[in-house]
């Protein structure tokens, strides 16, 4: 943890919302001094301080501190589209790092960066390249960082947990499933591999945040299908797409997931929680 003039470092969560949360209550109890920014009041775990301001516009950013021991970036845009991306991400991000003197600044991006569809491994030095609007304007994104000195880029891949039941909800359809790689980490995981660099001695520029296992959507999809009692549908015709990343980097660092599989993350189905 950074020295700090105060009693407690300071860090600001731009975009509170699950995984800034889950990050914000890790930090508290790490013994930071957490401020939480949203476009929205809403309710804040304990002891965490609240700030209703506009990433996008910059209003409500007169109440930010000038200095910050730490920055953490997990926000997430309200629709899909190029332009609510890039007054996001680009933007927000380049606004807040303007506006005074930031510590360590970690930034959320994603595996969407990257344009391997033939089912060939990704890790950190793998061109991000891809041509889809939304890995390209989080490139432009994770460029705002190049001249800060203490910044990283996580590139998280498909997050799940509670309240995210995409795939239980495709398992339940009577359709096979893809011969394509799939990724995943577990936003308890993204929270606490935030914590984690937050708290590194040194960073490195990227990790890429994924659990220890990339796994083909039919045999994810019939996995699940059976804890749901539900027979097996094999994979849909078509080659295997898809691409598997590589969380080398960030298990090198010194992080290691709490839930290492899709099987120990969706151990139990969503109505059989109490």
């Amino acid at each position: 943890m950074p020295e700090s003039n105060g009693s407690r470092p300071l860090l600001l969560i731009a975009g509170a919302g699950d995984t800034g949360q889950r990050l914000a209550a890790l930090a508290v109890a790490a013994g930071w001094e957490v401020l939480a920014l949203r476009r929205r009041a809403l309710p804040m775990v304990e002891g965490v301080r609240a700030v209703q301001a506009d990433l996008r516009s910059g209003e409500g950013f007169a109440a930010l501190p000038r200095r910050l021991d730490a920055l953490v970036f997990c926000a997430a845009p309200e629709e899909r589209s190029e332009a609510a991306y890039r007054a996001l991400y680009r933007d927000g991000l380049r606004r807040l790092l303007d506006r005074g003197e930031n510590g360590r600044v970690l930034f959320v991006s994603s595996t969407a960066v990257y344009a391997e569809d033939a089912g060939g491994v990704v890790d950190e030095a793998t061109p991000a390249d891809a041509s889809a609007f939304n890995g390209r304007v989080l490139r432009e994104a994770e460029d705002e960082l190049a001249a800060h000195p203490d910044a990283a880029v996580l590139r998280a891949s498909g997050i799940y947990g509670p309240g995210r039941e995409r795939m239980w909800s495709r398992a339940r359809r009577e359709a096979a499933g893809e011969a394509r790689w799939t990724n995943r980490i577990h936003v308890d995981d993204v929270a606490g591999a935030l914590r984690h660099l937050l708290e590194a001695p040194r960073i490195d520029r990227v990790y890429c945040g994924n659990d220890d296992q990339s796994v083909l959507e039919h045999v994810l999809l019939d996995g699940l299908r059976t804890r749901l009692g539900l027979p097996a549908l094999g994979a849909a015709p078509g080659p295997v797409t898809g691409k598997r990343v590589s969380n080398a980097r960030l298990r090198a660092s010194g992080w290691q997931p709490r839930w290492p599989s899709w099987q120990e993350g969706y151990a139990v189905p969503p109505e059989a929680v109490a």
